[in-house]
């Protein structure tokens, strides 16, 4: 009889949930079996019940069994109660195992009330490391929007949703390396906490930018409100969908001579049609090109030309308004503009006809055929070091990236982020733009992120709950906001530039946020390590992101670290260089074909935190030695805290390089660097000995520290 209302169950449920089951489905060897599986709704224990390919024993908290119509749900199969607050609730599950039947459990121990993984315990890890159990992953994406969940109320539900299982290939922990039983328990939940996070990106489906926005439209609906921008109109997804049609079909008929994956060059700030244009170009199988427009008229040009671009799209108001017209005169003829304004006034009858009775109601087929291998950006490197250099990203990169971030942290359709970052940088795109719009958060586009007085005014007027920033924008909003201006935030991220022990105590003591720094690179779309709620360390950068590889490379007189080389789905499939214009060339690393060399130092710790050390071409040889610049202006935030400093080399024909420092402190000298040096343990070989005052240090637009300029001050410097 069981069998049989099993086998009626499973019918219904394939009917009502269109339940499809993916991935390794093949007969497994069942003993010392661990099934493991996130945890969205009250439906997922029947789901795995009903389409797992085997029998498992269901491990359940003996609170479940009180309940008169779960203990009717689970009559339908095996099933253990246990305490896991009792200290012997695992020897239980532990003996089960060891008895040859497949043990399937939760290890979040509750339904998840974010729609993302949630704390994991250690117990289920410790069982599996202590029995040597084969561990099997299982992803359920679909439960969370039903009715069965507990997700917040503002987060989509559906009666029916549709509800994919996917059954990844098993592995096992190994038990931990340590002295005592607790730690090698903590450590093994380390462990799971990772594999439920790779379990998740692994499970991501492989699409294309526009295809996820569809996919976003229908599990949020069209009316949900989801992007405001200075112009403070609130959109929907329906405005924005109407948005990108139009735009994608009025600049493909605007520019008949550009052939698919043709490049597009896009000099416009952050507002909506920006963002609508980038997705109608990609559906529309034409690139975007992210034009960084600080970047003054030789670094937009070097673009230009690095990448083949002969068309722009921009905005007279905007031209205007950000005094870029003699920028534009600079690029020469050889480059076409197409103003917003002139698109706006082309619009015809025909054009809205198709728009409302067509293109709007079967978005998906607006689409041509695209793969998520071609390309879908180009953004260009911040020129900090050199000439910028167009960084291409497929569709495939930058989705993998914010499956990669959804499945370590938990932004939500509560959220409101707030993203002053550019656009045209890879911070801004992915984390501060993308993320949003595919995950359904809200999201409040201001267009820079110098205006030091007004964002935090912002943050407090709209109650934002996120803020992207790097060092030096979250420096100056701390310094100019009131302390409550930011009473709604839950996250504070920082990357792009290595976080100061000044910004971060700053934070914590006027307004009790703790800033997550992270770490990435334009080519890998950019995030490859942060810092998370579950998994912070101060100093750090955080644990890589899942789906990761990485190695590190030793270098000749740096005895810890090495250059970190990085592969994954995230990274890049290539640069366009001014040596060979529009021609995609890949990326080039001394691992291997599809690594890429970051040119970073790094060190990693026991338990996988990724420390910086600083940059290859930011070291420099003093007398044999290799010093690191950063560790020069680390001494130099130690003997003055309140200011600016930078540091940059030039050759000495004495010792190979001399170190210049630049610094806003008009009255530091070496002799009070000499003295911190001794007192905090720096090697005297770290002091400059020629110290540059400035009034402020040169910035780019991104908000780096234009080290290009600074070599050409330290060459000059007397």
């Amino acid at each position: 009889m069981r069998s049989l209302i099993r086998s009626i169950l499973r019918i219904l449920a394939r009917i009502l949930f269109r339940v499809r089951v993916e991935g390794n489905t093949q007969t497994f060897d069942t003993s010392r079996l661990l099934i493991v599986a996130n945890h969205e709704s009250l439906l997922d224990g029947l789901l795995l019940g009903l389409f797992l390919p085997f029998d498992p024993v269901f491990i359940v908290h003996t609170s479940v069994v009180r309940f008169r119509f779960f203990r009717l749900i689970l009559s339908l199969a095996d099933y253990l109660a246990v305490d896991t607050a009792a200290p012997l609730a695992m020897k239980k599950v532990i003996k089960l195992l060891e008895s040859g039947r497949p043990v399937m459990i939760f290890p979040e121990g509750r339904i998840t009330i974010t729609g993302s993984l949630m704390k994991v315990y250690d117990g289920p890890a410790f069982v599996a490391a202590k029995t040597g159990a084969t561990i099997l992953p299982v992803r359920l994406d679909g439960p969370a929007r039903s009715h069965f969940a507990r997700v917040s109320g503002k987060s989509p539900r559906r009666l029916l949703p549709k509800i994919t299982i996917t059954i990844l290939p098993p592995t096992r922990i190994p038990m931990p390396d340590a002295p005592m039983a607790k730690q090698r328990r903590r450590k093994a939940g380390e462990q799971l906490r990772r594999l439920m996070q790779e379990m998740l990106f692994a499970a991501r489906p492989r699409q294309t930018l526009y295809g996820a926005f569809c996919d976003a439209i229908e599990i949020h609906g069209r009316s949900h409100r989801l992007l405001e921008d200075i112009k403070q109109t609130e959109y929907s997804y329906q405005d924005l969908l109407k948005m990108t049609l139009m735009l994608a079909r009025l600049v493909e008929r605007a520019t008949p001579e550009l052939a698919p994956g043709d490049r597009i060059g896009l000099l416009l700030p952050n507002l909506a049609p920006t963002l609508a244009l980038i997705l109608g170009l990609t559906a529309r199988h034409r690139v975007p090109a992210m034009l960084n427009y600080t970047a003054g008229s030789d670094g937009m040009r070097a673009a230009c030309e690095a990448a083949a671009i002969t068309t722009i799209l921009t905005s007279r108001a905007f031209v205007e308004q950000a005094n870029l017209a003699d920028k534009l005169a600079a690029l020469g003829k050889q480059v076409r503009l197409i103003h917003l304004e002139d698109l706006r006034a082309g619009i015809t009858l025909a054009d809205k006809l198709w728009l409302i009775g067509f293109a709007l109601w079967m978005p998906r087929a607006q689409e041509r055929a695209t793969s998520p291998e071609e390309p879908a950006v180009v953004l260009f490197t911040s020129g900090s070091e050199g000439k910028p250099k167009g960084v291409v990203l497929p569709h495939r990169a930058l989705l993998a990236n914010i499956a990669q971030i959804r499945a370590i942290i938990d932004f939500s359709t509560e959220d409101k982020i707030l993203n002053a970052l550019p656009i045209f940088h890879s911070f801004g795109l992915t984390a501060g733009a993308l993320l949003p719009l595919l995950n359904g958060t809200r999201l409040f586009l201001y267009p820079s992120p110098l205006h030091y007085r007004i964002i935090p005014e912002l943050a407090y007027d709209r109650a934002c709950t996120v803020l992207f920033g790097t060092n030096t924008f979250l420096g100056n909003y701390g310094k100019f906001a009131h302390p409550y201006d930011f009473f709604r935030l839950r996250y504070v991220i920082a990357g792009a530039e290595k976080l100061s022990e000044t910004v971060r105590v700053l934070w914590a003591e006027k307004f009790g946020l703790r800033i997550l720094e992270g770490y990435g690179a334009t080519e890998t779309a950019p995030v490859l390590a942060v810092n998370t709620p579950m998994a912070c360390r101060v100093g750090t950068v955080g644990q890589f992101l899942p789906g990761i590889e990485h190695r590190l490379i030793p270098v000749p007189g740096i005895a810890r670290g090495g250059v970190l080389h990085v592969r994954g789905p995230n990274v890049m499939a290539g640069y366009f260089k001014a040596d060979r214009p529009g021609v995609l060339q890949p990326p080039v690393s001394d691992v291997g074909e599809g690594w890429y060399d970051t040119g970073d130092i790094v060190e990693l710790d026991e338990d996988g935190f990724v420390r910086i050390a600083g940059r290859v071409k930011r070291f420099a040889k003093v007398a044999g030695e290799m010093v690191s610049l950063e560790a020069v202006e680390r001494l130099a935030v130690v003997a003055s805290p309140d200011r600016a400093h930078a540091v940059s080399s030039r050759v000495d024909p004495a010792k190979g390089e001399a170190l210049i420092l630049f610094t806003t402190d008009p009255g530091l000298t070496r002799d009070t660097l000499l003295a911190k040096a001794r007192e905090a343990g720096f090697p005297e070989l770290v002091v400059p000995r020629l110290i540059v005052r400035l009034d402020a240090l040169p910035l780019l637009g991104t908000g780096k520290i234009d080290h290009v300029t600074l070599k050409r001050m330290a060459e000059a410097a007397q």
